[in-house]
């Protein structure tokens, strides 16, 4: 197609994805006050599922978090029910969001690159919602009962803003979605050549070292549950370099 054509379909493929995103945004609105209390606050609640889980079967029991609420902003309780709403719109959305980039994206690739790209929509979604459940009931929940239960002093009180406590849980859960397309990133960076399994084993070391550091500042002050946050995270490491490594193998070696 001529050049324009194709920004028309694009712009077109945006417009679709773009409804969905509004569609499932509405519907989050709709139900915020229920979704505030029992999928955000609940974070703080040391029956939340996650700190159950470890102190039946880790005996990791959680006290109460010390931690209170509150706007600051005129806007700030608004701003942050649409800010809801968009990113779980998007989040919901992303498997159609996905398969519309995706469904541009096709076209342009050889019958091979086709063949071999089968189900990429499928597997890009199932990794990106494993990794949405991973933040949510590991990461996020682990780094709110550390930075609420920290204090310098006795004296000084946690006393969160909504800005920052909702801020920390969807960036927090959304970055570990897209963390966990990591073997998809292997297999796309390899296809065209920016990387190589040479350079994944490497720098094996310093990602885990990386990793490693990332699970100690997000977690309590424990190896359990450093390793519980940083164990997925390396296995998704060695998968991506199996992956690259066998499409190095498949596209470069027999050429």
């Amino acid at each position: 197609m001529p050049f324009l054509d194709h920004l028309e379909e694009l712009r077109w493929r945006i417009a679709k994805a773009s409804v969905v995103v509004i569609l499932i945004g509405i519907v989050i609105w709709i139900f915020q006050e229920w979704i505030m209390e029992n999928v955000f606050l609940s974070m703080s609640d040391p029956n939340f599922v996650t700190f159950k889980f470890l102190c039946v079967h880790f005996d990791m029991c959680v006290d109460k978090i010390p931690i209170s609420m509150q706007s600051m902003t005129v806007s700030g309780q608004f701003s942050y029910s649409l800010l809801m709403s968009f990113m779980g719109g998007v989040i919901f959305g992303f498997p159609f969001i996905f398969y519309q980039l995706w469904g541009f994206v096709k076209p342009g690739l050889r019958e091979g690159e086709k063949s071999t790209a089968a189900g990429l929509t499928f597997f890009v979604s199932l990794l990106f919602f494993l990794g949405i459940i991973f933040g949510y009931f590991i990461v996020a929940p682990l780094a709110i009962k550390f930075f609420g239960s920290y204090k310098i002093s006795d004296d000084i009180e946690n006393i969160f803003t909504i800005n920052s406590y909702m801020s920390t849980i969807i960036s927090t859960v959304f970055y570990c979605g897209l963390f966990f397309l990591l073997p998809v990133a292997s297999y796309l960076f390899t296809k065209i050549g920016l990387i190589t399994p040479q350079f994944l084993k490497k720098y094996r070391k310093h990602a885990i070292v990386t990793v490693l550091i990332l699970s100690a500042v997000i977690t309590p002050p424990d190896v359990i549950s450093q390793i519980i946050v940083a164990i997925p995270i390396v296995i998704l490491y060695e998968i991506g370099v199996l992956v690259s490594l066998r499409i190095y193998k498949k596209n470069f070696e027999q050429n």
